[in-house]
């Protein structure tokens, strides 16, 4: 059997329904005895001798808007900007605050939208 490339690897399984797949990865780390899951995190291995600090070092963080304050017109175009939001839904988001406007974003995005909001009036806060 000749050896195929990444190429047409990737054809083949492009081929495949997701039943298939799923079957072909359980096959595939059942002969290797590899897995396929993301790697756990490293605070659960951190162990229970570990300081809470280092064990909970946060990744993802949610932007809630608090209140849109004074300029609520200008408030619901950086929503609009921040997401993918049409005029109606961005009003409505923004008149039902508290509510999270992005979530699990990383925290350079957190803060550059807890920033552009701010910036518009409202109150918002990074959970």
């Amino acid at each position: 059997m000749a050896k195929l490339s990444t190429e047409e690897l990737l054809g083949q399984f492009k081929e495949l329904t997701l039943l298939e797949l799923s079957e072909f990865v359980k096959a595939f780390e059942e002969e290797f005895g590899v897995t396929a899951a993301a790697p756990v995190a490293v605070a659960a291995a951190a162990g229970p001798g570990a300081p809470a600090e280092e064990a909970e070092v946060q990744d993802e963080f949610d932007v809630v808007l608090e209140s849109a304050g004074e300029k609520k017109i200008q408030v619901i175009k950086e929503v609009r900007g921040l997401t993918s939001l049409g005029l109606k839904e961005a009003k409505d988001l923004v008149e039902s605050a508290p509510k999270a406007i992005l979530e699990k974003v990383d925290k350079a995005a957190a803060e550059k939208a807890k920033e552009a909001l701010e910036g518009a009036g409202a109150t918002v806060t990074l959970k």
